[in-house]
């Protein structure tokens, strides 16, 4: 399993229900069906590893994540996860949304473009090639970049609980830098994310 993957593993309840959004090949998937015996779905729009999920079993939909998940009831799965596909949409902030009405707790991960590597390569008046950011100005699939303020800022505005974050380096571990300056030294950011509780009175 891809080493960006691992962290998330220990979020995922055993037997919950999953919904895997740009799940590639299903490689968390299955590993999650094998270790924590989840029951779920992935969404692809890749034609090639939607071919390569049905191939190894896993239960896969062909649809493009900007186009939303209104085919999803509301709290019908236990989590969403989609992983460094946010700053590639359209509306990520549309897209958090749905994934907090779908899933009782969403995880998302994305490359922190607040980074000093990031902000050297800005400050040489260049747009940054990073290990987490390997793509070039003109070929690259990002269009909404954001640094972990950003997105915790965001999350403020919205209401958005933070219940657990991991933040981490190109290698994906931790470090007493990441604490003491998250938005500077952070490379990948992992959030698991619940949506406000909605109360009302009885009439």
């Amino acid at each position: 399993m891809r080493p960006d993957l691992e962290p998330i593993v220990d979020w995922i309840r055993p037997g919950s229900r999953i919904l895997d959004l740009g799940c590639g090949d299903g490689v968390l998937l299955r590993h999650l069906a094998k270790t924590r015996q989840v029951r779920g779905y992935g969404l692809e729009i890749d034609p090639r590893n939607v071919t390569r999920c049905v191939a190894t079993g896993i239960n896969v939909i062909q649809a493009d994540i900007d186009e939303g998940l209104r085919d999803f009831e509301s709290a019908s799965f236990d989590h969403v996860v989609m992983t460094q596909a946010l700053q590639a949409l359209q509306r990520p902030d549309e897209a958090i949304a749905e994934i907090l009405r779908v899933g009782k707790t969403g995880i998302v991960t994305f490359p922190n473009f607040g980074h000093w590597r990031v902000r050297l390569a800005l400050a040489r008046g260049r747009m940054p090639v990073t290990p987490m950011l390997p793509s070039r100005w003109y070929d690259t699939p990002n269009i909404h970049l954001c640094t972990v303020d950003d997105f915790e800022a965001l999350c403020a505005e919205r209401g958005w609980k933070i219940l657990a974050r991991r933040l981490l380096d190109h290698t994906h571990h931790e470090g007493l830098a990441h604490r003491l300056a998250p938005n500077l030294f952070t490379e990948v950011a992992m959030y698991l994310l619940e949506a406000p509780r909605v109360t009302g009175f009885a009439t």
